[in-house]
């Protein structure tokens, strides 16, 4: 199990957030959902992990979701 990351690994986190932005330009509201869907399934195929990912859904919403095993 690898440890959870809370350092930024970002070099450029604003320029990042300016281009997640810019994908967004022009989608409706379901074509923006289904691209969220789509960049959060490649980001969890990237990490690989699933207490990985367990822990950053945890982090994300702020409680415990899981139990340990």
């Amino acid at each position: 199990m690898t440890a959870h990351i809370t350092k930024a690994q970002l070099r450029h986190p604003d320029d990042f957030y300016a281009d997640l932005l810019e994908a967004h330009d022009g989608l409706s509201k379901a074509e923006s959902d289904a691209f969220n869907a789509r960049l959060i399934l490649l980001m969890a195929n990237r990490i690989g992990d699933p207490d990985e990912l367990k822990r950053v859904l945890e982090k994300t919403l702020g409680v415990p979701l899981f139990q340990e095993q």
